[in-house]
């Protein structure tokens, strides 16, 4: 049904035309890359700079950060979901800068979403004017990560009692078996969802926090739920927002993330190794340049024509993980080409809202966030980046070395 109302949607009432900033952009990307990477270190300042502007410049004005500027409409109101997993990244940057503005745009963040909480602890899907306004599992789990990191920064009660909320209420609305079907988001095609896997990592963050509740356990039910959909070369069914059988990597990197958080909270090595399963596909999906496209099929092959970069620095983002656990170099190698193909997508030079901002698709007219820029690829980006930094720094930890303190940025 949504499918048909989406086509019904686009026949009738076709996007904006295209505004000189998309024609422009369009023929950039066309193009081709920048010619040099930029660095980590650039591209994690101008993104950073980008999300402050997405929170200042939302069209709901409400301290939540915008979801997406667009080059045919301009900037979209704020989005609680990704708002939330926001937060733990904004406050990384404000301790790692000491810098106190952004300690001041955490906490507004955190008030704001303290403040859209339903009584019974959920929150909503989709941006803050979406209707149906109903709790949805997953944007709940994206905001306990926030709200997680909110309470242990900031020792204020408020953010503790939010953050108790969110996860008593997922962990007491999950099915038998591990899995949650009863609060789907009314904004994605319906069925169960593997990548839910990132909804038990902000279980696993709250039950670091408060021990005793049941919180990890009941994220760790449904990360076995979700082997269950593994196929033997790693690759995940039930995957996908939008088409199970080609999913985002946006999707597979949601889902591998939550594999690798199950791990780093329990010990077990067979998680690791079910990590290990799908990253390995992965590594033969990278081709020249850093490039993945943004869908792939069961056998990780090619199934669209554009990289979905957010995909793209959340995979990178697993790899390093899966480095600093393994040791193994390829994971590494295979990470910094990730992360400098998509600093070679970023503008880092203007003042107008696509500087320091990462694109849905590459090039810009992608099927995934057509023609805009991303509030939660902007985040991975920095994240991403963050460890790559982290790992040259320390000049390649071994194997076995603790993730936890990069698991968290």
């Amino acid at each position: 049904m949504l499918a048909f109302l989406t086509s019904v949607k686009r026949r009738f009432f076709p996007h904006p035309p295209l505004t000189h900033s998309a024609r422009i952009e369009l023929e950039a990307d066309l193009g081709g890359l920048l010619a040099d990477d930029p660095g980590a270190e650039a591209v994690i300042a101008r993104c950073t700079q980008w999300l402050c502007l997405a929170q200042d410049k939302s069209a709901s004005h409400d301290g939540g950060v915008a979801r997406d500027y667009s080059l045919l409409t301009g900037w979209a109101t704020s989005y609680p979901e990704t708002t939330g997993y926001i937060i733990p990244t904004m406050i990384a940057m404000a301790r790692r800068d000491d810098d106190a503005g952004l300690h001041a745009r955490a906490r507004r963040m955190l008030d704001w979403c303290v403040a859209i909480q339903f009584p019974e602890g959920g929150f909503q899907g989709g941006k803050i004017d979406a209707t149906p306004r109903v709790p949805v599992t997953f944007n709940t789990g994206q905001i306990l990560l926030g709200l997680a990191a909110g309470a242990a920064e900031y020792q204020d009660p408020r953010y503790l009692d939010a953050m108790h909320r969110a996860a008593a209420w997922l962990r007491d609305t999950q099915d038998a078996d591990g899995c949650w079907r009863r609060f789907p988001t009314p904004f994605a095609k319906r069925g169960e969802k593997a990548y839910e896997t990132h909804v038990s990592w902000g279980l696993f963050e709250a039950e670091r926090i408060a021990p005793g509740h049941g919180y990890g356990a009941a994220g760790l039910r449904q990360v076995e739920w979700a082997l269950t959909k593994q196929q033997p070369n790693g690759w995940f069914a039930s995957n996908c927002l939008t088409d199970a059988d080609q999913p985002l990597t946006h999707t597979i990197g949601y889902v591998l993330r939550g594999v690798l958080e199950a791990h780093l909270l329990s010990g077990r090595a067979d998680l690791l190794q079910t990590a290990v399963r799908t990253a390995n596909s992965l590594l033969g999906a990278i081709g020249p340049g850093g490039y993945m496209a943004g869908r792939l099929d069961r056998n990780f092959s090619p199934a669209a024509n554009y990289a979905c970069l957010t995909g793209s620095v959340q995979i990178a983002h697993c790899f390093f993980l899966l480095y600093r656990l393994t040791g193994e170099g390829r994971y590494l190698g295979a990470g910094r080409m990730l992360t400098a193909f998509v600093r070679r997508t970023v503008r880092l030079e203007g003042d107008d809202a696509r500087t320091g901002g990462i694109k849905g698709s590459f090039p810009v007219n992608g099927d995934y966030g057509q023609w805009q820029y991303l509030n939660w690829a902007a985040k991975f980006c920095i994240d991403a980046n963050l460890v790559e930094i982290e790992l040259a720094n320390a000049g390649s930890l071994g194997a076995g070395a603790s993730a936890n303190a990069t698991a968290n940025a």
